[in-house]
């Protein structure tokens, strides 16, 4: 996983989607998804798009685990860096596939109260990771809202770690509306993105739309375009900068953000030199084996195995950048209690 210094630098940032990355090979492979359509725009950006035009985007049962296994993918791939979410057809979601889901909802397994109230517990559980699995995806992801993002939607991009929309956007948590709380996150993370209880009180208990330029102006979204086109040209453009930065840089900075929102300033900064700490004993090693290999430093390890000592190679002195980056962890090896020590010649 380690790519410093790696920059994507590609002639044209988007061409036309190669969709469904998973088919169903010839010796009977995992069967394709049915409610999403999986492309790489580019190498490092994944490009992940709801894919029931004809039911508007409606959640069935199939999206809920497709949604799961779509991402866990996602997590484990090494070349991608980045996912953008977005719809098809004429808006982002409708939200729940009330036809296909009535079943789980009215009539759920069960012959006796107790029974009844677990399967149910079960179910909403299963639901929820639905979107959680997108938070603790460690790739940044990116939601690309057009048209209406109703009930299930606002969970979603809720989960999301960026949220773009069209002029045309409507945001519209549903669920009072039909009887229901909502259940899989949208009363936990919508507080924490827009920061205002009364607003969020209002969306909620109410069921009203929110419009694109109201959606900014609280922190929903950070940006609005004129149009589903421009906005998907934006999305990529800003997922082939996330794209361009170090994997490692990234996924801590997402891993970080999300521990701060729920934890105090003075714990944040606990768990950041935390993570540095471990960090750096696990990849000090890596680093210094990548710069010899590359023939820039001269590597040896101490015989009691616990030290590195570090020298500018042949070209120390003729590339200051090298040199440089060697006096940073001259400077950073106290956070590794003395494990990593660089020695200037």
């Amino acid at each position: 996983m380690l790519s410093l210094g790696f920059a994507l630098k590609t002639g044209r940032l988007w061409r036309p989607a190669q969709v469904a990355c998973r088919t169903m090979s010839s010796t009977g492979g995992p069967a394709p998804f049915t409610t999403l359509a999986v492309s790489r725009p580019t190498e490092a950006v994944t490009h992940v798009e709801l894919h029931r035009p004809e039911k508007r985007n409606a959640m069935n049962k199939a999206f809920w685990r497709e949604m799961v296994e779509c991402f866990n993918e996602i997590a484990e791939d090494p070349v991608c860096r980045v996912v953008v979410v977005s719809g098809s057809g004429k808006l982002f979601t409708a939200g729940l596939d009330l036809m296909d889901m009535a079943g789980d909802m009215l009539h759920p397994e069960g012959d006796d109260t107790a029974r009844v109230s677990w399967n149910v517990r079960r179910l909403i559980t299963k639901y929820q990771e639905t979107f959680s699995v997108i938070e603790k995806c460690p790739k940044p992801v990116v939601a690309a809202v057009h048209g209406g993002c109703i009930g299930g939607g606002v969970d979603l991009i809720t989960a999301c770690d960026i949220r773009l929309c069209t002029q045309d956007a409507f945001f519209q948590v549903k669920e009072v509306d039909i009887g229901l709380a909502a259940d899989v996150g949208t009363l936990q993370r919508l507080p924490k993105v827009i920061g205002s209880s009364s607003l969020v009180n209002e969306l909620a208990l109410t069921a009203r739309k929110m419009y694109a330029d109201e959606a900014k102006s609280c922190g929903l979204v950070s940006r609005v375009f004129v149009d589903k086109e421009a906005m998907m040209a934006g999305a990529l453009e800003m997922a082939g900068e996330i794209a361009a930065r170090s994997p490692v840089a990234v996924q801590g900075t997402k891993l970080n953000l999300i521990y701060a929102r729920d934890h105090s300033v003075a714990e944040g900064l606990n768990y950041m030199v935390r993570s540095c700490l471990h960090g750096k004993q696990q990849q000090h090693t890596a680093i210094t084996r990548l710069f010899c290999v590359s023939g820039h430093v001269e590597h040896e390890h101490a015989a009691d195995g616990r030290r590195d000592e570090i020298r500018p190679g042949l070209y120390g002195e003729e590339e200051p950048q090298r040199r440089g980056f060697l006096q940073t962890l001259n400077v950073r090896r106290t956070l590794c209690g003395g494990i990593l020590t660089d020695v200037f010649l």
